[in-house]
């Protein structure tokens, strides 16, 4: 019996680990020469949208749309470099459809709420005097860092689950959801309009119908095939 000559395509750890440094490195590796161009090319227009929003806005602003809108794209691109090539026709959208079969857009967010909760812990700790809005209240001494440890705590939780897919973490979520838009409002009335209250609750509005639009992916993990 002669053996079949055609290389049997495979994922490329070292691939995606080029894209995760040079946004389109990895496809160039693999000889993805044109995905490779638009991959350097669109990275590009995201990193100087980042800058001007930094420059319109403040650094806060900056690294908030470094976290939503760069970030996920440099990770889908990194597993777009991972993932094997099996057709011409294959490019970044067969990736997203990769992508949203297997629950990883779940898991970026799980990564999201990880890196938010080290942030969490950062700021708790750059900023020790900084008192918490909570339910028209600030507390201080140990109810005060009780108020401001929940956050990482929360965040570190959901994450894992998020990451693993659990059922559990989605619960989880809704109920951290629900308490943080319950107590966003009550501030409101107590303090007023805030510019970074209004992006939060926003952006948890948008997250949480997301999360519910999708959350048959965790109802359905924990049973199904693992996938890579």
């Amino acid at each position: 019996m002669v053996p079949d000559p055609t290389p049997v395509a495979s994922p490329s750890p070292l691939a995606a680990a080029l894209s995760c440094i040079i946004p389109g490195l990895g496809q160039a590796f693999r000889q993805r020469l044109r995905q490779a161009l638009t991959t350097v090319l669109t990275g590009a227009v995201l990193l100087a949208c980042t800058v001007g929003v930094g420059l319109v806005q403040d650094r806060a602003a900056e690294i908030f749309f470094f976290m939503i809108i760069v970030l996920p794209w440099w990770v889908i691109q990194s597993y777009d470099a991972y993932l094997p090539k099996t057709s011409l026709n294959e490019g970044l959208r067969h990736t997203l459809r990769i992508a949203w079969a297997r629950g990883h857009d779940i898991r970026g967010l799980g990564a999201l709420f990880l890196l938010s909760a080290l942030m969490d812990v950062y700021i708790i700790v750059a900023n020790p005097t900084y008192a918490l809005p909570f339910f028209c209240s600030k507390p201080t001494g140990a109810l005060g860092l009780l108020a401001k440890v929940q956050s990482p705590t929360l965040h570190t939780l959901i994450g894992y689950g998020f990451l693993r897919r659990r059922r559990w973490s989605l619960f989880l979520y809704l109920a951290y959801a629900g308490f943080g838009l319950l107590n966003a409002t009550v501030n409101y009335a107590c303090f007023g309009y805030g510019r970074i209250r209004t992006t939060l609750v926003v952006t948890l509005l948008a997250f949480t119908a997301y999360v519910f639009w999708r959350r048959q992916t965790f109802l359905s993990a924990e049973h199904g095939p693992r996938e890579g």
